[in-house]
């Protein structure tokens, strides 16, 4: 273990393991580029590989992707303001990291990482097609690179693919594809799929609520397969409140919320509760959005439910002693118009198929949502966030909750310039009195082991953290 940066000593300190849920690759571009032609010839011929060619569909590169906001376009379709200049370049040891497996290898212990997690960069911009059929293509081609170039390095790097989520049979088709062939085991999905509408207006697709396919087929492979579906879309570009000419305007919060979108759609869909055992994961948005979603759910169910609805039932209001009011404490004005104030509270109520909002999760008492939510999500925060504090105030979040955050390095990114950081940053919550020893081992290993090992016993096997992931999951099994 290097002894000359304080990862490197946080992690021989603290005596378990560290588990990057969230790092970075970089793709090198030139060579990702020949790989994904090469295999839409073969998968799909010349005509493939040219709709490809002839698209607007890019692996997404910080470094050109400002483009020209001259562009009368990006006025007139309000296109947001981009990442630009995402890469390092002022540390070019870090760059280098980004891009080359072997060298990433060579320095996780100096970052104070037993193994990382490492997702894909500029092809998660391939994830959101139209074209469905380019789309999956895509995914295979970039999955079959991604498995070669990692192979070599699986006892300390765990490298995900990439799923689209158009429709559940592509879903399922490639993540079948990526497990059982190419030994992946944790995947990307995006948080939502465009679906169109008229003219070049679209909604978003959050596979829970009012999705326009049944997800539970999928569902149910995931938890088949031991793949733990994980989350990583960002409203950057679909936010109405989007700007053309900022990026941190742009990016402030932009994962959070299609997080949040996406985690309300399956919980108020029922997918936790009639997938129980499913454990999905949400990459880089913090965990302070699912704090507040978890009391908002809470807070709302207990004004909203089925039987506390009525209350609010329109019809049930008693008009006659409401105008007993009316007539001794209204005005002139009031006065004037009572036959008209009476026929305004006489009016039908509108009245939904489903007055019971709450029903497809089959919520009964407030306990039945801390159990269908707490242990199924998993929220992948960065190092230095301070908020991740919050996750583990079992004194403030509702009946004693302690959310599952994980740390996610983030590194190759722009908000990373010393890839020894991100462990120290984390520590330094501890150093702060944000968090406890207890805290920061569920934050740093322990999550990552429940999220993954749980839906995948085996997940962890063949890696530095066999032996640590297998006993803390004994030890969970006899909580």
């Amino acid at each position: 273990m290097n002894d000359q940066t304080k990862a490197a000593k946080v992690r021989s300190a603290v005596g378990h393991p560290i588990i990057d849920a969230d790092g970075h690759l970089v793709e090198l571009g030139p060579i990702l580029d020949d790989e994904l032609l090469a295999y839409l010839e073969q998968a799909g011929g010349r005509e493939l590989r040219d709709r490809y060619l002839a698209g607007m569909a890019k692996p997404f590169d910080t470094s050109t992707a400002l483009a020209d906001r001259s562009d009368p376009r990006v006025r007139a379709k309000w296109l947001a303001m981009p990442s630009w200049w995402g890469w390092q370049t002022r540390n070019v040891r870090d760059r280098a990291t980004a891009h080359l497996p072997r060298l990433l290898y060579e320095r996780l212990d100096e970052m104070g990482i037993d193994v990382t997690l490492l997702y894909p960069s500029t092809v998660l911009a391939l994830l959101d097609l139209d074209d469905v059929e380019l789309g999956a293509a895509l995914a295979r081609g970039a999955n079959r690179w991604l498995a070669a170039q990692f192979r070599p390095y699986r006892d300390r790097i765990v490298v995900g693919g990439i799923v689209p989520m158009s429709n559940p049979k592509v879903a399922i088709a490639e993540m079948e594809y990526a497990v059982k062939e190419l030994g992946l085991k944790t995947m990307v999905m995006t948080g939502y799929a465009r679906r169109r509408l008229s003219g070049d207006q679209f909604r978003l697709d959050t596979f829970g609520l009012d999705s326009e396919y049944d997800y539970d087929p999928l569902w149910a492979r995931c938890i088949e397969l031991g793949v733990a579906p994980l989350s990583h879309s960002s409203h950057l570009h679909t936010r109405p409140s989007r700007s053309i000419s900022n990026y941190v305007y742009n990016h402030v919060g932009a994962l959070a919320a299609s997080h949040e979108s996406l985690a309300k759609s399956l919980f108020l869909g029922g997918v936790t509760r009639r997938f129980p055992t499913l454990r999905y994961g949400f990459l880089e948005g913090g965990v302070a959005w699912a704090c507040s979603l978890y009391a908002d759910l809470i807070g709302h169910w207990s004004k909203r439910n089925g039987a506390n609805i009525l209350e609010l039932d329109p019809d049930r209001l008693d008009v006659t002693e409401l105008m007993a009011y009316m007539e001794r404490y209204g005005d002139d004005a009031v006065h004037s118009r009572l036959e008209r104030i009476r026929q305004f509270f006489m009016r039908p109520a509108a009245r939904p198929a489903m007055l019971d909002e709450f029903a497809p999760a089959k919520i009964g008492r407030p306990e039945d949502i801390r159990d269908l939510f707490v242990p199924n999500f998993y929220f992948g925060c960065e190092a230095d966030d301070p908020l991740v504090a919050w996750a583990f105030a079992d004194n403030v979040n509702p009946m004693g909750a302690r959310l599952h955050a994980m740390m996610g390095s983030d590194i190759s990114h722009w908000d990373v310039p010393d890839m020894t950081a991100p462990v120290a940053d984390a520590y330094g919550l501890v150093e702060r009195g944000l968090i406890s020893e207890v805290d920061f081992r569920e934050f740093t290993f322990l999550n990552a082991v429940r999220l993954h090992a749980g839906m995948n016993p085996g997940f962890f096997d063949g890696t530095v953290c066999e032996r640590a992931a297998a006993e803390a999951m004994r030890s969970e099994e006899k909580k």
